[in-house]
């Protein structure tokens, strides 16, 4: 055992019996090295990274490799995800000098912290193009042995260039809607109109594209930016990265098609693409989408959620192949837990297998790549191959029938599957990525309810993952939001994206259940937010406090990615507090974000696709629709607003009750109320509202009457 078996991370816990004498981040690893004028090596990564547990099996259990890094480095393993401040600092080394980055990611530094040398993986020894780990070492301890003020010099010169990054001039003019046309039409360049999504492989799903392209619809009429977004959405859904038998999003398609997955299932992932299908089912008018949708969260609920309400943090893509249980040299291998072979599916299923290998595209010597490792050889990835019609036309039968053969199927499946060794769970429960998956599950049960569904459930896990975070890591005397909790300890300050996606989980949590306490809890941790992260003079939120030395960098992100940034999500939370609550500086900050994100929404929009939704929603206007007298959109006029896809809106639907309760609060509904014993819906805009309505007709007529409502 080593140090870090005292840690609560899983990441580096799965470290804690690895042969090199590795630190966790902190100031006895730094001692350490200043002490004995060792350069640090930094390992990067997480618990459910497959070429983390590669370079794991290779490099850091082998004794000859550990024993290279215990003699000339102080080795430190850091988890991302608990530390995403420390990672980006890093990442942006990587990426600034080897054009490219990723996971593990490897990173030398002087005693001091500062980076001289970079990478991502690195095999043993040299090969596929690859310099070897044990080569690079080597040249590494050489060098610093020989040259150490030529290698500082270079690690001070790359820490000043560093310091650049990120650090654009605010504009002195608002963007206009032709920096989102502009963004809108290269996405539609970018569009591969075969497979669907853009550009080609690998394809990673990034659902702030879509929300952005569905917004435009919305706000300007773009109907290609529609179509677009529902042909990728419904590519994701039929292809090899969605689970077809137990629910949820694998992270990413390694090929162009969708076809062939990186199985690890993320939670941040989970929660967007759910919002993205539900925009779809509203936008389309298609169940399709919402089907996808709740088949995810339900995967959530059963695979991903706590028994106190918190939401974990992901499923490994590796797992011990069914065929290699009880053999003590046997590894995980990607995807073991969800690949089949057409052996297997005959057997399982008998007469329903036909339809199955039709569905599913199955090959008796398998219809997955072969691959170095061959870990595919041989075996079925799932993806939708036929369509139900099709298959029913050709077999002579109903649809209804094929349908019935598949539901039957794919449960036998599913427990069949169950029986198999389970990939590894990360169950740290991270704040930022249950703000996103709250938000899921809310708007969720908007969208079901509307349509006639069960969304108890839904509404249900919303309030049960906000208790948790609000009794476990929330200091509320103190005003500290925490970041991580793990099996009863709760730890690290709360970055920016913590803040900013829990308060836009609250906020669609409020316009589902309007308990006042969600709103309220949303404000003051806006207000606490602001006071820690905030940049007065540029616009925008930093990443974190600046308070934390050993980070090199504040940094303020400026990239869309995998998860958004804090700051475009921050302009959408504003954008719904100021028309709840009118405070003038929130709207201030809305403008002084887009000033500052004016070049990127200008000339790269694609980076800054959710901030590009927000300029969206911004230009069109927002409109406050109150529904009074019926509760929870149970009646005619609470599933009329539930049905439409309204953007630029944001809703509540009132009893008496709650409207009271709420009066204070927010004073612009305490003068509605009912007409003649019946309940009523307000359209307003900044607070002033139309006649009320009180049918469903003439509702859809004042919804109708406004820009993308």
């Amino acid at each position: 055992m080593n140090r870090l078996a005292r840690e609560h991370s899983p990441y580096l816990l799965q470290h804690a019996e690895n042969p090199v004498d590795w630190f966790p981040w902190g100031d006895e690893a730094f001692a350490k090295a200043r002490l004995e004028h060792k350069p640090i090596f930094l390992s990067i990564g997480y618990s459910t990274c497959h070429w983390c547990h590669v370079m794991a099996h290779e490099s850091f259990e082998n004794d000859k490799v550990a024993s290279v890094l215990n003699d000339g480095f102080v080795s430190i393993k850091l988890d991302r995800e608990e530390r995403p401040d420390v990672d980006r600092v890093y990442m942006t080394f990587v990426q600034a000098t080897t054009g490219s980055g990723g996971w593990p990611m490897s990173v030398w530094l002087t005693p001091d912290l500062k980076p001289f040398y970079g990478g991502t993986y690195f095999p043993p020894e040299s090969r596929w193009g690859r310099p070897g780990f044990v080569d690079i070492l080597g040249e590494i301890s050489r060098v610093w042995k020989s040259e150490p003020e030529k290698v500082q010099g270079s690690a001070d010169a790359l820490t000043v260039q560093l310091r650049s990054v990120g650090s654009a001039a605010m504009s002195s003019e608002l963007p206009g809607g032709f920096a989102l046309e502009r963004t809108a039409a290269s996405f539609r360049e970018a569009f591969d109109r075969v497979n669907g999504g853009f550009g080609t492989s690998p394809k990673f799903p990034r659902p702030s594209e879509l929300l952005f392209l569905f917004r435009e619809y919305a706000r300007a009429g773009n109907t290609d930016a529609r179509d677009i977004a529902l042909a990728t959405l419904g590519a994701m859904a039929s292809g090899g990265m969605r689970d077809h038998i137990g629910g949820g999003f694998h992270r990413y398609s390694v090929d162009a098609a969708w076809r062939v997955p990186h199985f690890e299932k993320m939670l941040y992932d989970q929660a967007q693409l759910v919002l993205a299908f539900l925009e779809g089912a509203q936008v389309s008018g298609d169940r399709f989408y919402a089907d996808v949708a709740e088949d995810t969260l339900r995967y959530v609920l059963r695979q991903m959620t706590d028994e106190a309400g918190g939401f974990y943090s992901a499923e490994d893509a590796d797992s011990l192949p069914p065929e290699d249980v009880g053999n003590p040299g046997a590894h995980s291998k990607e995807g073991a837990f969800y690949l089949w072979t057409a052996g297997e599916l005959a057997a399982l299923l008998g007469s329903d297998a036909t339809i199955v290998t039709e569905r599913f595209g199955i090959k008796a010597e398998g219809n997955a790549p072969s691959d170095p490792q061959e870990e595919f050889t041989g075996k079925n990835l799932l993806y939708i191959a036929r369509s139900a019609e099709d298959i029913a036309k050709e077999l002579s039968r109903t649809p209804e029938d094929v349908k019935a053969v598949l539901d039957r199927a794919r449960l036998r499946m599913f427990e069949a599957r169950a029986g198999r060794p389970r990939p590894y769970l990360d169950d740290k429960v991270l704040t930022a990525w249950n703000g996103l998956m709250i938000a899921a599950f809310a708007r969720a049960a908007r969208v079901i309810r509307a349509a006639g569904g069960d969304a108890a459930p839904y509404l249900d896990a919303a309030r049960r993952a906000a208790t948790f975070v609000r009794a476990r890591m929330w200091n509320a005397p103190a005003g500290t939001l925490l970041r991580r909790y793990r099996r009863g300890e709760a730890s690290i300050d709360g970055y920016a994206e913590d803040y900013a996606y829990l308060i836009f989980g609250l906020l669609e949590l409020f316009q589902t259940d309007p308990d006042v306490s969600w709103l309220e809890w949303a404000e003051v941790l806006q207000r606490r937010q602001d006071e820690l992260f905030w940049d007065e003079g540029a616009g925008g939120w930093f990443s974190t406090t600046g308070q934390d030395a050993t980070v090199l960098l504040r940094m303020k992100e400026d990239y869309d990615g995998a998860e958004p940034t804090a700051s475009s999500v921050s302009v959408f939370n504003l954008l719904t507090l100021s028309h709840l609550i009118e405070e003038p500086r929130w709207v201030d900050r809305i403008e002084k974000t887009f000033k500052f994100f004016a070049s990127r929404l200008e000339q790269m929009g694609r980076g800054v696709p959710m901030m590009a939704a927000a300029l969206s929603t911004y230009l069109a206007g927002i409109r406050q629709v109150v529904v009074v007298g019926e509760g929870l959109g149970d009646g005619d006029l609470g599933r009329s607003v539930g049905q439409r896809y309204l953007p630029f809106a944001l809703s509540l639907n009132l009893t008496a009750e709650r409207q009271q309760a709420l009066a204070s609060k927010l004073p612009f509904v305490a003068a509605m109320h009912s007409v003649d014993g019946s309940p009523a819906a307000y359209v307003c805009r900044d607070f002033t509202c139309r006649a009320p309505a009180t049918n469903a007709v003439d509702l859809e007529r004042e919804l109708s009457s406004g820009a993308g409502l």
